[in-house]
């Protein structure tokens, strides 16, 4: 679906906003005409803004191309601003946007993630956990189930599971499930600012991920657990415990979100370790963090 909404957006765009695809007539003269009311007509903005906003991007697309007037109001930032936000369920961050939500919108849902962009020869499986929003510039990357004291974290050690970034970009990150299939399969949390897919320096290839460090666990894991939180809501109530990240009975992975953070736990086949590796990319050389993932590189039995 994500494509051929991608390309429906693409139409959209390419549409000369003075070309009627039904006929040449105003839609407002044409119902005037046959229904001769000088106090209802179907063609009222605030009713259609309305109503656009419980529908999906595809629907929005296919409305339209229908004629020139819903694509005039369709044309509006605010309606695709809407749907994004509606469909990522979250609040609204405020001014943050610095492109358009039309296109926000359509690379946020037509499938695409960092790692196709860079590996498209990999093989892989991707899976969408959901967005959520970064308050302060300060990230916390956990891959312990319980959560440290806020009042502990100012010099985190990554041998022992944790570590801070500062300068991470404030707004809407999109975060999922990348599993690499290979001998020793790699699970990974990846999350990446909203905006990264239209930066400049992101499609040409300058800016890519820089190694933060590793955590080696030199023994059988049972389970594998990476997250992500910005630091002024640690102590928020839906941040996660070790009751909500506890051990699972089934193989399956469980993600878990909240409005500022993201955490995945796997449950692992039969192991004698694991290798977790920390990388970040940047938006330029002293720029800010725009993209984030947590690896884990498990070592299977022989």
């Amino acid at each position: 679906m994500g494509k051929r909404l991608d390309k429906l957006l693409s139409t959209f765009c390419c549409i000369s906003p003075t070309t009627s695809i039904n006929n040449s007539q105003s839609p407002t003269t044409s119902f005037s005409n046959k229904s001769q009311s000088p106090i209802f007509s179907w063609y009222q903005e605030d009713i259609w803004t309305e109503i656009a906003k419980y529908l999906d991007g595809r629907s929005l697309v296919m409305l339209a191309v229908t004629c020139k007037w819903f694509r005039d109001v369709l044309r509006e930032d605010d309606v695709w601003k809407y749907a994004c936000l509606r469909d990522f369920e979250l609040p609204d961050p405020g001014k943050l946007a610095t492109f358009s939500w039309k296109k926000l919108y359509a690379l946020a849902f037509d499938g695409s993630h960092s790692y196709l962009f860079r590996h498209p020869e990999k093989c892989f499986e991707w899976k969408r956990i959901g967005a959520f929003i970064f308050h302060s510039s300060s990230a916390l990357l956990k891959l312990t189930e319980s959560l440290v004291n806020p009042l502990g974290i100012r010099k985190p050690d990554v041998r022992a599971g944790g570590l801070v970034l500062n300068n991470v970009k404030y707004g809407i990150w999109i975060a999922g499930k990348l599993t690499i299939l290979a001998i020793r399969p790699i699970f990974t949390l990846n999350a990446r600012h909203i905006e990264l897919f239209l930066s400049d320096g992101f499609l040409d290839g300058s800016w890519d991920y820089e190694a933060l460090g590793v955590c080696n666990i030199n023994k059988r894991a049972d389970g594998a657990f990476c997250g992500l939180f910005d630091i002024k809501h640690l102590e928020d109530r839906d941040a996660f415990n070790e009751s909500s990240v506890g051990p699972q009975r089934n193989r399956e992975s469980k993600a878990m979100l909240t409005l500022h953070a993201v955490a995945l736990r796997m449950t692992l086949e039969e192991n004698e370790g694991l290798q977790i590796k920390y990388h970040a990319m940047k938006s330029g050389k002293d720029g800010q963090i725009v993209a984030i993932r947590i690896s884990n590189h498990f070592h299977r039995k022989t």
